[in-house]
């Protein structure tokens, strides 16, 4: 076995790389087609959710592996390899099963113990059989994948630890009150038609919105959510769907906005939400402009002070305002007389010179300041301070009257909107903080014992599956050479009878089965403990097998697991 697996997640990179890194439907496709199809690899998966993109592989080099699907993911997300190398993980042969089975598990989600994970890696396995790039060893892989988280969420408490990404931003929302008391009533608006939306749709159906109301690009989907929402038996929600030209107007209505879909683009801008939000709440015009002007300068990074300090220099420096010289006059307001005597002498030495260039001034300005503020010391005992303006306390915002839950990758929503009086936006960015502190439930420990018990059974598996060819080909050569020794004793008896000739040939077949069954059955055993792998290799050397008919048997087994997986996932 030589899987690989090269990706990013929530852990490893923040999440506007994740955002610029997503892969649509076609693209993942496409990135299937040139895995396979490049030199290293023979098998290729992806799996690709909001909060993580990973290429599985069966590679024969390790190196070149890791940088040709680096090459890949990074040309068809549009993040430069340079940039995306930083962010990316690689797990080979039982650390890549080991960290596929704990995903499956819930183990590294946003929320721990989360479940809908098992349906996207249903979807990716489903994906990679359709383009034909999941081979023997992925397919495997995958399928024991589905029944590893599968018998997680059966045999422990791990639902008790997480629930889905959907619960837990509606819990962000609810600002600590019960989600079933804050959705009591509320309307909702579900934007998108797809799994996590219809995820979203029913959770706040179940929670208790008065209304649910669905807006989709595709108006089939929308009214088939719609259907499946109004006919469930454990709510009475009312539902109704609506085209995407209606969202306007529904977002002046709802209470709750969940928004999901597989735009590249914004679905929810600023202004369609400052629209959406006019007439509610008593605020002050807003200038979206100026907004995003403010999170431009929060997100950019911090400035520089202008003027490092000097080796030598008094004064101290934490103290000094950023951007003022350490050789003025704010940098010596306050001081005593003692200590503003050693800046001066500091200031007159070489250091002086160093700056005078970019100061444009010289030493005797230096000097003429700081002599000033000796007289003022002299005069009054101190140095006047330069005292800060006083912070101006912001007007309290007001309450939430539009509160909005992006769940897609890349976002739906304008993060602008979280500036807007009367809004509130939880995303994934704010997901992946907050769940950072989310305790854990003593159930996850017993999920990792399962997951590393199934790792475990799992290379055993694959390394005893391998030498399997090798036996059976063992066994073939075996039953050739009776046949030819029967058809030679039958030449130099041309009078044996059917009776004798029967007795004879059970004989020998006997012999020789005795004979390779102790060999056979310890040579699986021992090619199922790691490091078992030379055991086959070491088998087709003594007994001189063909290569080709080892390989023949390897293609046989695969045909018959090919038409089998041909009726999809379990």
């Amino acid at each position: 076995m030589s899987l690989l697996v090269v990706g990013l997640s929530h852990r490893s990179a923040p999440v506007s790389v994740l955002e610029r890194a997503s892969l649509s439907v076609e693209a993942q496709t496409k990135l299937l087609q040139d895995t396979v199809a490049a030199e290293p690899a023979s098998e290729g998966a992806v799996l690709a959710t909001c909060n993580r993109i990973e290429l599985y592989a069966d590679v024969d080099k390790f190196h070149a592996g890791v940088a040709e699907l680096s090459t890949l993911l990074a040309q068809h997300s549009g993040v430069g390899l340079e940039e995306l190398t930083p962010y990316l993980y690689v797990h080979y042969e039982d650390r890549a099963v080991h960290h596929l089975f704990s995903v499956a598990c819930g183990l590294d989600s946003m929320v721990v113990g989360e479940g809908q994970i098992l349906g996207q890696i249903k979807d990716s396995l489903a994906r990679a059989q359709e383009t034909h790039t999941a081979g023997r060893l992925l397919n495997d892989l995958f399928q024991q994948a589905l029944r590893v988280g599968k018998r997680a969420h059966s045999e422990t408490g791990i639902d008790r630890a997480g629930q889905s990404l959907v619960t837990f931003g509606l819990e962000q929302l609810a600002l600590g009150t019960p989600v079933e008391s804050w959705t009591r009533g509320k309307k909702a608006l579900v934007i998108g038609a797809g799994s996590m939306s219809s995820l979203s749709a029913a959770t706040l159906a179940r929670a208790g919105v008065a209304e649910v109301v669905v807006a989709n690009r595709t108006p089939d989907r929308a009214e088939r959510l719609v259907r499946i929402l109004s006919e469930g038996d454990d709510t009475d929600v009312t539902a109704r769907a609506v085209p995407m030209t209606s969202v306007p107007f529904e977002l002046t209505r709802a209470d709750v906005v969940v928004s999901c879909t597989g735009a590249t683009g914004l679905v929810l801008t600023a202004d369609m939400i400052a629209a959406g939000v006019e007439g509610r709440v008593e605020a002050p015009v807003v200038d979206l402009d100026a907004v995003a002007e403010e999170d431009a300068r929060e997100s950019a990074p911090a400035a520089q002070p202008q003027n490092p300090a000097e080796d030598g220099c008094p004064v101290d420096l934490p103290t000094v305002r950023p951007g003022f010289s350490v050789m003025g006059e704010a940098a010596v307001a306050g001081m005593d007389a003692a200590t503003l005597e050693q800046h001066g002498a500091w200031a007159a030495g070489s250091a002086v010179d160093r700056r005078d260039a970019a100061r444009g001034t010289g030493p005797e300005a230096d000097a003429e300041v700081i002599g000033a503020l000796a007289a003022t010391a002299s005069a009054i005992g101190r140095i006047p301070e330069r005292r800060r303006p006083e912070p101006v306390e912001a007007p309290p915002r007001p309450e939430p009257v539009l509160h909005l839950l992006d769940l897609a990758m890349p976002r739906d929503v304008d993060a602008a909107a979280h500036r807007l009086p009367g809004v509130r936006l939880v995303d994934i960015e704010s997901l992946a903080e907050a769940s950072a502190d989310a305790p854990m439930a003593a159930d996850v420990d017993q999920v990792r014992r399962i997951v590393s018990d199934e790792v475990a059974a799992f290379g055993a598996a694959q390394r005893a599956a391998h030498i399997t060819p090798t036996v059976v080909a063992l066994r073939t050569m075996a039953a050739d050479v009776v046949a030819g020794e029967m058809a030679r004793l039958e030449g130099r008896l041309p009078g044996l009878d059917d009776k004798h000739r029967a007795e004879i040939t059970q004989t020998v077949r006997r012999v020789v089965d005795k004979l390779l069954h102790a060999p056979t059955v310890r040579v699986k055993q021992l090619a199922a403990e790691p490091g078992g792998a030379g055991y086959a290799d070491a088998l087709r050397t003594l007994f001189d097998l063909d290569p080709e008919t080892v390989a023949s048997v390897s293609r046989a087994e695969e045909s018959t697991e090919k038409n089998a997986e041909n009726r999809g996932p379990g």
